[in-house]
């Protein structure tokens, strides 16, 4: 999932909120590995329950129901649950081009947003290691300074194709925006 599927207007809370509008627990069961399906079902019953009390209870319920299904949707990825994170969160460039194009059914503009920013990141990087090798002959410092930018892309480049051709789902909550 993306950086903000822990916040109250992320896929997983909007999930978890149409599963209590529509009364509907299976619209919120696929964010979560299959065996924590019990403890969604348990805890969308006590939330439907609780939510038949008053508008205060039912906040409460709506909430206690979020919580629950973003933290066992973490707990399937292996990612700590930190809590709620408020809606509006900047959540970088990407994940906006990346939710209009599932909208939209197309990857086209998502696709030329990030091939956009790989051609920039890459071709500053070697620009740099270029700089840097002219003046590599002048003494170690300079020297030093090219191999760390000449290495620096290698393992920069490393980490990209393994990024790109990692499993989907991997570690989602390990990239927020900072």
């Amino acid at each position: 999932m993306p950086p903000h599927c822990d916040s109250m207007d992320g896929p997983v809370v909007r999930a978890a909120r149409e599963a209590l509008e529509k009364h509907n627990v299976d619209l919120a069961l696929p964010f979560v590995p299959e065996s924590a399906s019990h403890d969604v079902k348990a805890a969308f019953e006590k939330a439907v329950r609780a939510r038949k009390a008053n508008t205060d209870a039912r906040d409460v319920a709506d909430l206690y129901f979020y919580e629950t299904v973003v933290r066992l949707h973490r707990a399937g990825e292996g990612a700590p649950y930190t809590g709620l994170k408020p809606a509006g969160l900047d959540v970088g460039p990407v994940i906006p081009v990346a939710e209009t194009a599932i909208e939209a059914g197309s990857p086209n503009a998502l696709i030329d947003l990030l091939t956009d920013t790989l051609r920039r990141e890459v071709a500053h990087r070697f620009e740099r290691m270029q700089r840097l090798r002219a003046h590599s002959k002048d003494d170690v410092a300079s020297a030093r300074e090219y191999v760390e930018a000449m290495l620096g892309l290698q393992v920069y480049s490393h980490q990209l194709y393994q990024a790109m051709k990692s499993n989907p789902h991997e570690g989602c909550h390990q990239h927020h925006h900072e």
